[in-house]
């Protein structure tokens, strides 16, 4: 929980308030952060995508709660793909 504070902090008030991630500092944490698992983040149009889906209060910042939904959807994600994965190497060693 501490990483992913100060993960958020990290990025959050480089351009305006300092409670909330802009788009260019949405884009800088997920290209420097997420990279591995976001090829596609240095994307115009994928940013926009992920900022438009993460800012529910419609005001073109992420705070730190909509940021939560992130990191929520990223781990069940990356649990569907290990899942995936086990699933598979199972059947082979049958």
């Amino acid at each position: 929980m501490q990483l992913m504070i100060q993960t958020f902090h990290k990025y959050s008030g480089k351009d305006g308030d300092k409670y909330t991630l802009s788009k260019v500092e949405l884009k800088d944490m997920l290209t420097q952060e997420l990279g591995n698992y976001l090829g596609h983040a240095q994307d115009k149009d994928a940013v926009d995508k992920v900022m438009c889906d993460l800012d529910s209060n419609q005001d073109g910042e992420v705070d730190f709660t909509e940021f939560v939904i992130l990191v929520g959807a990223l781990t069940v994600a990356c649990n569907d793909f290990f899942l995936e994965y086990h699933q598979e190497d199972g059947k082979k060693g049958n």
